[in-house]
């Protein structure tokens, strides 16, 4: 159906307020006349449009230290009344949220630890997270977006093999309140953060994989997840390159999953499987600098990592590959067998300039900054922003 005519031209007239916002996010910290000159906007047209940020509470503007000669400027800063989003990352162990202001700045960070991993009982404890935001923000908070541990499809959580769950109705989490939820991979988003603001920003094509229960990932390309045909692209850990003797919870075999994480380390120092792979995962890290055992068993799983990383590389073809979560600590204590591994796993045509695999800079934050990143370019829209207007209208 068509949008009416007025509304369409509201959605039309907030298009160059939508830019500014989104540049501001970009370069947090960013002067009026960087933004216009970023923009191609005439001084006079950047002046009457910040002026209209700033009357309907979207921006301020304090003035920019004097650097030489030229017209004075100002520095473009959220302002204190403005949208704001409830970003929250849901993963095997525990659950966190932050409040981001329109630059992507993270404010009030918490955390929390599942006291239990049923579904009813984790959603609860994320919505009276939701409902305390509500109360203290008001009509400012304009969405929710949460990142989570498991696979999505259509919009919807069909299984979290970590957390036990398969098709949860994650609604109650904003039912009733008009605001809407933006549901993502944890893996996915920590792949937006890190190509929006973090290690991959002057990569065209970065490839992102992070290790944490599993490996997951995504490709983007100029900061855009390749999320397929209903979101649930990325699933790199049921890739069947790790053991065929292996089940994976996914229901597949020879998942690479099993291979990279602390169950992958377990079943090579001949123990039980952990019921906290992350955090087994850390230990047997921290024990491997005084410990042969420890340390080949490491090395084991830092090959399989290089050489299933290859593999991506050889698919995907990337400029930079980050890698998060549990991976750096990996392929930094047993470098030599994953560098070997890595370069052994690519095409010849691809040695002589391999991919650089770099460190993510957001580490254990990614997932909740790409949460962030996804919730304000929602609230930033075009249409957000008209209707954040109306919102405003006595």
């Amino acid at each position: 159906m068509a949008s009416p005519p007025r509304h369409r031209t509201d959605t039309t007239r907030w298009l160059t307020a939508s830019q500014v916002l989104a540049t501001l996010h970009r370069h947090p910290g960013i002067t009026r006349a960087a933004m216009a000159h970023e923009l191609q906007l005439t001084s006079g047209l950047a002046t009457e449009i910040t002026a209209r940020l700033r009357d309907l509470c979207l921006l301020t503007e304090t003035r920019a230290p004097v650097r030489g000669r030229g017209r004075p400027t100002t520095v473009l800063q959220p302002h204190p009344e403005g949208p704001v989003v409830l970003a929250v990352d849901l993963r095997q162990e525990d659950w966190r949220h932050a409040v981001a202001t329109v630059e992507g700045q993270l404010h009030d960070v918490r955390h929390q630890s599942h006291r239990t991993r049923q579904p009813a009982t984790v959603l609860a404890a994320v919505r009276r997270s939701v409902d305390e935001t509500r109360h203290r923000y008001g009509h400012r908070l304009r969405a929710v977006s949460l990142a989570v541990a498991g696979t999505i499809h259509d919009n919807h959580l069909v299984q979290a093999a970590t957390l036990g769950w398969r098709s949860v109705d994650l609604g109650t989490i904003t039912a009733g309140t008009n605001l809407p939820m933006l549901l993502g991979n944890d893996a996915t988003l920590a792949g937006v953060a890190e190509a929006r603001t973090g290690a991959a920003t002057a990569a065209g094509t970065a490839l992102h994989l992070i290790v944490e229960v599993g490996i997951g990932g995504t490709l983007t390309i100029a900061g855009v997840p390749v999320t397929g045909a209903h979101g649930a692209a990325g699933e790199y850990g049921h890739l069947p390159f790790g053991d065929r003797e292996q089940r994976c919870p996914c229901g597949a075999r020879g998942c690479w999953d099993l291979d990279v994480d602390g169950r992958g380390l377990a079943r090579h120092l001949g123990e039980s499987p952990p019921a906290d792979p992350r955090s087994y995962a850390r230990q047997v890290l921290e024990r491997a600098a005084g410990d042969l055992r420890a340390r080949q068993a490491v090395a084991a799983v830092a090959t399989t990592l290089g050489t299933g990383i290859a593999g991506l590389a050889n698919i995907h073809d990337p400029d930079l590959i980050t890698l998060g979560g549990l991976g750096p600590a990996l392929r930094h204590t047993a470098a030599e067998a994953f560098d070997n591994a890595y370069t052994d796993g690519l095409m010849t045509l691809h040695r002589a300039h391999p991919p650089p695999v770099v460190d993510a800079a957001h580490g254990d934050d990614g997932s909740l900054r790409g949460a962030a990143i996804v919730g304000l370019d929602h609230i930033t829209s075009r249409t957000a922003l008209a209707d954040w207007v109306r919102a405003l209208a006595p």
